[in-house]
């Protein structure tokens, strides 16, 4: 009459198992996004070092040369900005643009981040104003 009680199969049922399955389907849909977003935000590290640092060699070519360097340069991937001895690395995710004359200028970062229509845009000018004019990662 003892093994009566205790001759139940051990192991999942299926309703178990299917509300495991919705619970991780859940807490997936809430974590991806917010995923995406954190590896959008973290490539436009790219951008804001590489503008610092263009600032930074202009601010010094300036002080050699009574102007700034590099007018009207695009550098893409594996590029470089020669006068200001500002390289490009390949693995780059933004090209970059200069304008520069001899008070001024204005670097602009352009990439798209997320694959939509909307790309990312940072601009950095002669007095350090380092601004993301159009964001790719709230838009």
């Amino acid at each position: 009459m003892f093994t009566k009680f205790h001759n139940r199969e051990k192991g999942f049922t299926l309703i178990e198992l299917m509300i495991v399955v919705v619970i991780i389907g859940i807490l997936a849909a809430l974590a991806i996004p917010r995923f995406m977003q954190a590896t959008t935000k973290s490539k436009q590290s790219e951008a804001k070092q590489l503008l610092k640092q263009i600032y930074t060699m202009q601010r010094t070519y300036r002080q050699a040369n009574n102007t700034y360097g590099d007018d009207g340069v695009t550098a893409a991937a594996n590029a470089s900005f020669p006068a200001i001895g500002v390289e490009i690395m390949s693995t780059a995710i933004y090209s970059y643009t200069m304008a520069a004359a001899a008070n001024t200028f204005t670097c602009t970062a352009t990439a798209n981040l997320d694959d939509d229509a909307t790309d990312d845009v940072w601009t950095i000018d002669q007095n350090g104003n380092l601004l993301n004019t159009t964001n790719d990662v709230s838009a």
